[in-house]
């Protein structure tokens, strides 16, 4: 197990998770942030524009207040297939990607990770369905709440608009 959650979560916060070293990372570090939680894949035909978007993304609102939990996930097309070294080390080099990348976790079935079955339940609790494909984003509000989420085929960018309302930057 990844993750570890309190009985009923209630926000993003109540979560500890796993970074790509196997250390635990409580997520209410980030209270009052706006983030944005992606599972990821190094081999994946969406890799390359989803990591260079991501990267200007949090290049550009990162001292706003902005995060990026990126979580590996090798349960689409066996397109994250290496150890979470080999996969941190791809992101640094190739994409020379800042933002914090986690251990690797499912994200459907009997084994989905217990933040992935809190995201999943979104906002109003009618996104239930399982995560698509690579590159699914949710957008969490800085009280740690599911605020949108978008399919694989979304490119960052374009969710910059409701990026900039979360965060109240003009």
């Amino acid at each position: 197990m990844t993750s570890q959650a309190t009985e009923n979560p209630k926000t993003i916060y109540d979560f500890t998770v796993k970074d790509a070293k196997g250390n635990d990372v409580d997520l209410s570090l980030y209270k009052g942030k706006v983030l944005l939680v992606i599972n990821v894949a190094s081999k994946c035909g969406l890799t390359n524009s989803n990591y260079t978007e991501l990267n200007q993304l949090y290049q550009q609102y990162k001292e706003q207040g902005f995060e990026i939990l990126a979580f590996p996930c090798n349960q689409f097309g066996d397109e994250e297939p290496g150890s979470n070294k080999e996969i941190e080390e791809f992101v640094c080099t190739r994409f020379k990607s800042e933002f914090p990348i986690f251990d690797k976790i499912e994200v459907n079935g009997d084994n989905a990770a217990p933040l992935y079955k809190f995201l999943k339940l979104g906002k109003w609790g009618f996104f239930g369905d399982d995560i698509q494909w690579n590159f699914t984003k949710f957008l969490v509000d800085k009280e740690g709440k599911v605020s949108d989420r978008y399919y694989p085929t979304t490119p960052p960018l374009s969710i910059e608009r409701d990026l900039k309302k979360l965060l109240g930057v003009p």
